[in-house]
């Protein structure tokens, strides 16, 4: 990647100005080339994960120790070839970014996206997610093994309901747990499903785990089971995005047994490191879209 402070490239044959390459994303020293070098060498593995997908944008436009803002709208100014899809959201209607190519992703992240944040539905069946997702996200009096005793729950309630969870590490302090379902159900009936499955978790380590929304009557020692993560027009930081977090870390999918072992930390897995684990293990959620599950057993008994 070029080190100019602006430069224009071809990628797959559609061309990007990219501008103020030397501006400080992280203060360690990581520049906006790395970043958008990052994106366009990820781009084989994160694109599988993102595509069919709207996305809102998280931009930093001082690097992480700036002020963010998010943006759901496509910008006028944005070339002709990225694709969007129109969405009533909130009463209005707005044209969401797409997300498919190298090229899209070198633009997002030039524009200071450094999350790529990702709806759990796909435009085909915007109404209809094909993804549920867990979210376990730990109080400040909480730590990481905390958090990984939290995911085994949640782990052991998924396979007596015979169903199966794909973890990651949120690249933050958390864990997100994937379960790929039949787009067939509404946001409202998978959120209803994961609800059973969080209470389900927080009935079998009550001092541990809490659906409590409320930080002041969560606890600061506990994991928080979010389910409301699956209500409509909810995104989040997909795999293999960066957090704005010190030393770029990277959300990363993890095996159960990494947790079992308590063998990982978020910060082990960087911009800088997340290749050399790619290269040993693979995507280790390639095939997740290939697992469709019903939740109509647990909805039954809800």
């Amino acid at each position: 990647m070029p080190t100019a402070t602006a430069t224009e490239v071809v990628i797959e044959g559609k061309q990007i100005k990219l501008t103020n390459l030397t501006k400080l994303m992280w203060p360690e020293g990581l520049t906006k080339a790395h970043l958008v070098k990052y994106y366009t060498d990820i781009a084989p593995y994160l694109l599988p994960h993102l595509r069919g997908r709207p996305l809102v944008m998280k931009r930093y436009p001082d690097g992480i120790a700036g002020k963010h803002f998010y943006q759901k709208e496509c910008p006028e100014y944005a070339p002709e070839w990225i694709q969007t899809v129109s969405i009533v959201h909130s009463g209005k209607m707005v044209n969401y970014i797409v997300c498919e190519d190298r090229a899209t992703l070198a633009w997002l992240a030039n524009q200071g996206c450094i999350e790529m944040h990702a709806w759990l539905s796909q435009k085909n069946k915007i109404e209809n997610p094909d993804l549920a997702i867990i979210d376990l996200d730990p109080g400040e009096a909480a730590n990481f093994d905390d958090v990984m005793e939290v995911a085994l729950v949640v782990k052991k309630v998924l396979d007596q309901l015979q169903i199966k969870g794909y973890p990651k590490t949120s690249g933050a302090s958390g864990i997100h747990i994937f379960i790929p379902v039949e787009p067939c159900y509404t946001f409202q009936e998978v959120t209803k499903a994961m609800g059973v499955i969080a209470q389900l978790v927080t009935g079998t380590l009550p001092k541990k785990a809490t659906i409590e929304r409320s930080l002041d009557k969560r606890g600061a020692e506990k994991i928080y089971v979010d389910y409301l993560q699956n209500t409509r027009g909810k995104s989040m930081a997909w795999t293999y995005s960066v957090r704005p977090l010190p030393g770029a870390t990277v959300s990363t999918p993890i095996l159960w047994e990494e947790i079992e072992q308590r063998s990982i930390l978020p910060q082990h897995f960087t911009m800088e490191t997340i290749f050399q684990r790619l290269a040993a293990l693979g995507d280790l959620h390639q095939n997740m879209l290939e697992d469709y599950q019903s939740l109509s057993s647990i909805l039954r008994h809800a």
